[in-house]
């Protein structure tokens, strides 16, 4: 696995980041998220990006509030305490442009992208009507999708990222990131997420701190499908499962059971699919997310 990049160092002379649209937006931050988010404040100064800077991969930076730090055709802007997140594409170039700009001071550099060789998975017998979807189906898939993007289009201001990632469920590896699946012959779009197969009814966590933005036990695609939102645009998406333990607008602490294992959906067996979208643009990479370690950035005194 691709090895940690050690933190880009700035100096600078001051130091001190797929319709329920209306019912999302109604339901402001309550008491519970205070803790959430409110950013840690770094115990030192400590400015660079935690991540690999590899295709599929979340850095997570720090170089000061009112930063702006760009890489390729992503940029993000620093929060009031200097927290930015940024996501590379699967299909990025072996080369981009990484700037960043604060208090005055600026980086500009090309960096290079460590590139991924992406399995191929050929499965076969699976039933025409999972891989073509009966046109009688269309109304159902749009107001689906129409659903799904509403919770994309939402902003929390928490920093659920802060804290790391854990493995959502246990089981065996059955899918990986960026694999293209041939079903029955026909080559399907490259698979987003990280597949753990297991029994129905296995325990679902959340891998970090967030907000639920999306909770249904019954979508064409997905079955049960949750999306929970983890801040600065990291949103968490939970496929196929057998059943849903959590509403929208709760808040949920890193490890706390959000729902469990189940074959909804277009599911071919009983298995989680976990997704991680980033500000409603591409997918990342969830294995790397399991060894990002934020904590290099504000470590504990």
């Amino acid at each position: 696995m691709i090895a940690l990049v050690a933190a880009l160092v700035l100096q600078s002379g001051t130091a001190p980041l797929d319709p329920i649209g209306e019912m999302i937006a109604s339901q402001s931050p309550d008491a519970r998220d205070a803790a959430v988010i409110a950013a840690p404040a770094p115990s030192e100064p400590v400015q660079g990006c935690a991540g690999d800077f590899a295709e599929g991969a979340l850095l997570i930076c720090n170089y000061g509030p009112g930063s702006q730090v760009s890489l390729g055709g992503v940029t993000a802007e620093a929060d009031g305490s200097g927290w930015t997140v940024i996501g590379i594409p699967r299909d990025a170039p072996d080369e981009l442009r990484f700037t960043v700009a604060a208090a005055g001071e600026r980086i500009d550099r090309m960096q290079p992208i460590a590139q991924r060789e992406f399995a191929i998975q050929r499965i076969e017998g699976v039933p025409q009507s999972t891989v073509t979807p009966d046109a009688s189906t269309l109304p159902r898939r749009q107001r689906e999708y129409a659903q799904k993007q509403a919770a994309f289009a939402t902003r929390w201001d928490g920093f659920g990222f802060l804290a790391g990632f854990i493995r959502p469920a246990e089981g065996i590896t059955t899918g990986v990131y960026g694999s293209q699946r041939i079903y029955n012959g026909t080559p399907g779009n490259p698979h987003w997420g990280m597949d753990w197969a297991n029994e129905p009814g296995t325990p679902v966590i959340a891998p970090a701190a967030g907000r639920v933005i999306l909770a249904e036990p019954d979508m064409y695609y997905e079955g049960g499908l949750v999306f929970l939102d983890h801040g600065h645009g990291v949103v968490s998406c939970f496929l196929h499962m057998s059943a849903v333990h959590v509403a929208v607008g709760d808040q949920v602490e890193q490890g706390e059971l959000i729902g469990e294992i189940g074959a909804g959906g277009r599911a071919t067996g009983p298995h989680l699919d976990w997704r991680v979208k980033f500000q409603n643009d591409f997918y990342v990479d969830p294995a790397l997310l399991l060894e990002l370690d934020p904590a290099e950035l504000h470590p504990v005194e």
